[in-house]
């Protein structure tokens, strides 16, 4: 089957069970109804400007639905490969395309083009929230806080470098799905590679162990993209953060293709 093809089967999977308009529906609803929600409960603080402790990073916080909108993006990526799996639908899949490389990469490519959109959606819904509310809080120009905008050349790193962790996440997802095979133990690995490291890292005491856990977690090194305050302060830079994640998801989905082509279906 050529690649075309391949691409518009793989299409025409996803796009037809129902659970993935319901899920990517449920990334964009969740990642903006939270930073909204951050950003809503938002108050100027009572002390000098100039003290940095008191100078939020409003960008990163109107972000903050990443934390839970990431957990829908593993789970449609996830259903992507391992619904086949669970139904043996990946016999016919294979039975129409035998070349494994093919089939991988047309779920890719799929899978990260519908996270990428419903994550755009989310950013530029979160902007338009996070923007309203802060002013409305009393974060605006006037008061010395600039306003959330892709003019500025932070923030538009932070956005964008979101919508491309939220497409890293959903390659690290398909991923660990060829090599795990099964929905249930593919999620839990995601959920604690993900969510466990920046739980460990606040339990460590001694600095040097912590900033390490911090620059080699995938979500705590990816999400530092959406920093705009304090790089010098971060365990690693936003881009090399992001780096990070990708090299993870880069491990992940060369594993799965070679558990894919050497294993049966």
């Amino acid at each position: 089957m050529p690649a075309g093809r391949a691409l518009r089967a793989e299409w025409t999977k996803l796009r037809t069970v129902p659970s993935t308009g319901w899920t990517l529906m449920a990334v964009v609803l969740s990642t903006t109804a939270t930073g909204a929600l951050v950003t809503w409960d938002l108050m100027p603080p009572h002390c000098e400007r100039s003290d940095p402790a008191c100078d939020f990073d409003l960008t990163e916080l109107s972000l903050s639905g990443v934390y839970l909108g990431q957990a829908a993006v593993i789970v449609v990526a996830t259903l992507a490969v391992t619904a086949e799996y669970e139904t043996a639908m990946i016999r016919t899949t294979l039975a129409a395309c035998p070349r494994r490389l093919v089939v991988l990469a047309a779920k890719a490519v799929v899978v990260t083009t519908a996270v990428i959109g419903a994550a755009t959606i989310s950013m530029l819904a979160s902007l338009l929230a996070g923007r309203e509310l802060l002013a409305g809080n009393g974060f605006s120009t006037v008061a010395g806080y600039r306003p959330l905008s892709l003019g500025d050349g932070p923030t538009l790193r932070a956005y964008g470098g979101t919508v491309l962790y939220f497409g890293l996440v959903a390659l690290l997802s398909l991923g660990i799905a060829f090599v795990v095979r099964h929905t249930g133990g593919t999620v839990t690995i995601l959920l604690v590679l993900l969510y466990v490291s920046p739980i460990v890292s606040l339990a460590v005491t001694d600095p040097r162990w912590k900033e390490w856990i911090e620059k080699v977690s995938p979500m705590t090194a990816g999400l530092s993209i959406q920093s705009t305050l304090r790089l010098d302060a971060l365990p690693i830079s936003p881009w090399s953060g992001l780096g990070v994640l990708a090299l993870y998801a880069v491990g992940a989905v060369v594993a799965g293709l070679v558990l894919f082509r050497l294993r049966d279906a």
